[in-house]
């Protein structure tokens, strides 16, 4: 990868045009869709001044292969994405960390990954490093829910709508009521 000014490439989903933006140590950020190509450019070169349209390295191309087959619904591992976490804390990395480990279909709560952390206290604090996830997707922060499981937050553009469709390709419980096949609960 280039040690100069941060490439990115569009790439087309299920779910529109996103954007990867790579550097000297790895991806620096996966932009999921805005309104057009134009706003997700721009979004892209404001958070990466200098940032340049270009063909991806050949080692981010299995990523991208990774986030089309994921947004259409096939089985997909981006755990082996090499990310640039160099500008982020060390507790964004942890947090980013423990959201990889969900698998698709899965998810935790904001509490649940606090707790995986150490402290259950901290899952507010979880919900504003997943807010900053600068690697949607690869950081499959769409998978972390509120405890009463609420979608809760989703910064990328059409918030709660598209973490909701996120997690329905994924083939997810986006809901705590029972399924039609979930078995009937214990009498008490």
């Amino acid at each position: 990868m280039s040690a100069t000014a941060p490439g990115f490439t569009l790439f087309d989903t299920e779910i529109g045009r996103c954007a990867l933006a790579w550097g000297a140590h790895g991806i620096v950020a996966v932009q999921l869709p805005e309104a057009d190509d134009r706003q997700t450019r721009s979004r892209i070169q404001r958070r990466f001044a200098g940032a340049r349209e270009a063909a991806p390295p050949s080692e981010l191309c299995a990523v991208i292969d990774g986030i089309v087959a994921l947004l259409e619904g096939r089985p997909s591992d981006l755990s082996a994405a090499p990310l640039d976490l160099a500008r982020l804390t060390e507790f964004d990395r942890s947090v980013y960390a423990v959201a990889r480990s969900i698998a698709p279909g899965e998810t935790l709560t904001y509490g649940q990954v606090a707790a995986r952390l150490g402290d259950p206290a901290l899952a507010r604090a979880v919900g504003r490093a997943l807010g900053r996830n600068p690697f949607a997707l690869v950081v499959p922060c769409h998978r972390v829910l509120s405890t009463d499981g609420r979608l809760g937050g989703f910064s990328a553009s059409g918030g709660a709508t598209t973490k909701r469709r996120l997690l329905l390709i994924e083939g997810a419980r986006t809901s705590t009521e029972p399924g039609l096949f979930d078995p009937p609960p214990a009498a008490s």
